[in-house]
């Protein structure tokens, strides 16, 4: 079993108090520190570090400390706690701004298709505080008009981005380590097992066949700097003291 190494440890303490403090003084500290649409009243750039440590759920904060724990262990023996920090964060963040993007080109895309309708940017600003709108004007899909009213209001929590960072880099450097899901248990290297997970979150954030509300993006934005942080790191031996 693997030994729970010293930046692994504080940083499931502080997710843990993150995701219980709350309940226990009966506050909500979403629109303080869950990751905004950056035009939302409520965002704030501090919103990139902080979203990392709140989760929605039991199951999600389980799961992500899981993944924290069994990947993460093994990449902080081997780097130590700082640059195991240093790539945590690094991946974490670029989860976080890779989501935004993405969601400021498809919120300015569907923004675009309304103000072509003939509407104000008022009128469009009044769309997104109530949620009302003329469909006899917006001829957009009812579909499309609550995608866009989601983007802007809904934030993003989790440490999933950044746990994706450390996975990949896991199957970077232990390639041989044979996985497993718990709804799929026939153990699979990780060079395949880690691959075929980002292609699904790929091509659940691409279709409209997505599975509840996950940030696919931020999984993988998450994902693609980890490796290249990870893959440069292996190729040239950085070290962090």
């Amino acid at each position: 079993m693997n030994k729970l190494t010293d930046a692994i440890k504080h940083l499931i303490i502080i997710n843990v108090i993150v995701f219980i403090a709350p309940q226990l003084l009966k506050l909500d500290f979403t629109n303080m520190l869950a990751l905004h649409f950056p035009e939302n009243e409520n965002f704030g750039i501090w919103q990139y570090v902080t979203h990392m440590f709140m989760h929605g759920s039991f199951a999600h904060i389980l799961f992500n400390m899981y993944g924290l724990w069994a990947f993460g262990t093994p990449l902080e023996q081997m780097w130590g706690r700082n640059k195991f920090l240093f790539f945590y964060f690094s991946a974490g963040l670029g989860a976080g701004i890779i989501y935004t993007l993405v969601n400021y080109y498809q919120f300015n895309s569907i923004y675009e298709q309304i103000y072509n309708s003939g509407l104000s940017a008022s009128d469009i600003q009044n769309i997104l505080t109530t949620g009302q709108y003329n469909d006899t004007i917006i001829k957009l899909p009812a579909e499309t008009m609550n995608k866009f009213y989601s983007l802007y209001h809904t934030p993003a929590v989790g440490a999933s981005g950044a746990i994706y960072g450390v996975l990949v880099a896991f199957g970077i450097f232990f390639k041989d380590a044979k996985l497993a899901l718990i709804f799929f248990p026939v153990p699979i290297a990780a060079k395949y097992f880690i691959p075929v997970m980002i292609l699904g979150d790929l091509f659940f954030g691409m279709t409209k066949y997505s599975i509840g509300n996950v940030a696919h993006f931020a999984h993988i934005g998450g994902a693609l700097i980890g490796f290249i942080i990870a893959w440069y790191w292996k190729k040239n031996q950085f070290k962090i003291h």
